[in-house]
């Protein structure tokens, strides 16, 4: 409906107060609040805002709940092949630890930049539904590959001879490269796909949407890291690789099964091409977006060149997430590495090297329902709810103290004897030292992605409008690939300047915590300049009408409920 002049009246209303109880209380003093003749019949009709609100919801719970376990069982396969990716590469394919670890960033970051087109691909040709499913099939194709890159061919086939090294390894690269194509078309549009089904609930639904959505990615994580893992480790990567390939097909099957109940937006002009052009006409003329409007003698709509100016208005906010990222993609490598070369048996038994990122996914899991249903209210209750910006802002303190804690570990590591450790048939000089001295490291990293990652995800969904939501969230997903590179970039230029000393291609015979705590240094900086635009950065508000007088606007931080007369 088009808008209409408001008269806007205070209401006594807590700083963040929860959509729910707001519609449902401002339904009730709308009556006694306004003058005019409004009989006992129209009270009751307002009261009715929730129960039609939570009948909408409980509608779509099976739909969401299809997406949620979608999401699980694509990040069951996505961490089922990252898990052990370096202990395969030094073990299978016969590259050095370093090697081993580029791959290791160079495909997790081009997991990360894809979604910039898989949303791209969505919003301009084939619509969110369509891309999420047909980058499953290519996902498919790649996680065919992989076990193939892994099988003993004389044992299974009763072939005369084994595939060669350079076949393994083309087999497991060409394998890599679907599967980077694949989940990162998924990762673009399914978070704004599941929030799309609740985004006319409020706020709170969105919020709660994506709380629980990061939640099953690390339900799917944990499985991969202590079940798949130990496969991978004490099996054999053969039958360590089966297991994401039937996963993405169980995902695949549940997708589908809502097709008919989905809530979808037809692709439309490409708002990729559309925003660049925005950016050369103003450019073009007097560097001022408004000179791009139709009015101001350009060719764009308000709603165009608005949406270009939120998008460039987040850019400074992004790029400092890129340094987050590169924290945080030392799970896989750096850790690892570390984790390789500890005692990494329990009375007697070895546990899988991947088993540690077990405990990230664990504090998140703790973490959070406590945050969802417990502190971010409690705080509501008393208007002290953190901003996006500002919880974002916490979890890079606990990404810094985990990496000078990493640091700590590997000198103490170091002091402590050697034994020899053999690992998926790969031998490494290890120490005494126990494995499970690193939990707090993988604690405080997966603590820090409950406050930087999941507020992140609620702000870039947040501050674009519906049209450009899958272009704002491959933005934001291109940060953790960028931070994944820029760590590549790191190691390149440390090795280059210390001789190999930092990130040698044996941990043991160098000082990687040095690199640590270089990382932790770039964190300490990065957290300032991500202060100072805090500050500055003034979030988008949204507003929904939940009924034809009463408005709802709401950020991060609050909500307002206005009247509007007709």
């Amino acid at each position: 409906m088009a808008e209409k002049d408001e008269e806007t009246k205070p209401l006594l209303l807590d700083k963040e107060s929860d959509i729910n109880n707001t519609s449902w209380r401002r339904a009730d003093q709308s009556a006694s609040m306004t003058k005019e003749n409004t009989d006992h019949a129209d009270s009751d009709e307002k009261t009715e805002l929730v129960p039609e609100r939570q009948g909408r919801l409980r509608d779509r719970i099976a739909v969401v709940a299809c997406i949620l376990v979608t999401e699980l069982c694509e990040r069951l396969t996505y961490y089922s092949v990252v898990a052990n990716m370096v202990l395969f590469c030094t073990s299978k394919l016969k590259l050095t630890s370093d090697e081993a670890s580029n791959v290791n960033w160079v495909f997790t970051g081009t997991v990360y930049i894809i979604p910039v087109f898989g949303g791209f691909v969505a919003d301009a040709i084939a619509g969110k539904y369509n891309t999420i499913f047909g980058s499953g099939l290519i996902y498919l194709l790649g996680l065919f590959l992989l076990p193939a890159s892994a099988v003993d061919y004389k044992n299974w086939f009763k072939a005369e001879e084994d595939l060669s090294l350079e076949a393994r390894k083309g087999f497991f690269f060409l394998g890599l490269v679907f599967v980077a194509i694949g989940t990162g078309g998924i990762k673009a549009n399914v978070g704004p796909f599941g929030a799309l089904q609740v985004d006319d609930l409020g706020k709170d639904a969105v919020q709660s949407f994506f709380n629980w959505f990061y939640w099953f990615i690390n339900v799917g994580a944990m499985v991969a890291y202590s079940g798949v893992a130990a496969i991978q480790q004490n099996i054999g990567f053969d039958y360590g690789f089966l297991v994401p390939l039937i996963s993405m097909f169980i995902a695949l099957i549940i997708f589908v099964m809502a097709k008919n109940k989905y809530r979808n937006i037809p692709p439309g002009d490409s708002v990729l091409s559309k925003s660049f052009r925005v950016c050369f006409q103003a450019c073009r003329r007097n560097c001022s977006f408004e000179s791009a409007l139709i009015e101001k003698g350009g060719s764009f709509d308000k709603e165009m060149v608005n949406g270009v100016a939120a998008l460039t208005h987040v850019l400074p906010v992004f790029i400092l997430m890129i340094v987050y990222w590169a924290v945080n993609t030392q799970m896989g490598t750096s850790l690892f590495l570390q984790s390789e070369r500890m005692d990494i048996s329990i009375g007697g038994k070895q546990m899988p090297v991947a088993l540690l990122s077990i405990f990230n996914t664990i504090i998140i899991l703790i973490l959070i329902p406590i945050m969802d249903r417990i502190v971010y209210p409690l705080l509501t209750k008393f208007g002290k709810n953190p901003s996006h910006l500002q919880r974002m802002g916490i979890g890079m303190i606990l990404a810094t103290l985990a990496m000078v804690y990493a640091a700590i570990i590997e000198i103490i590591r170091k002091k402590n004897g050697y034994f020899m450790q053999t690992i998926a048939d790969d031998k490494f000089n290890a120490s005494y030292i126990s494995m499970f001295a690193q939990v707090p490291e993988f604690a405080l990293i997966g603590s820090s992605e409950v406050f930087t990652s999941i507020s992140g995800l609620e702000f870039a969904f947040s501050q674009a409008p519906s049209f450009m939501q899958g272009l704002m969230m491959g933005l934001y997903l291109m940060t953790s690939g960028l931070g994944s590179y820029l760590t590549t970039l790191i190691v390149f230029i440390v090795q280059r300047a210390t001789n190999d000393d930092w990130f040698p291609k044996e941990p043991n015979d160098g000082h990687m915590e040095y690199m640590l705590f270089l990382i932790a240094g770039l964190m300490v900086l990065n957290l300032l300049v991500f202060i100072f635009v805090a500050r500055w950065y003034k979030e988008k508000k949204s507003r929904v009408i939940v009924e034809d007088s009463i408005v709802v606007t709401y950020d991060s931080v609050g909500a307002e409920v206005s009247f509007q007369n007709n």
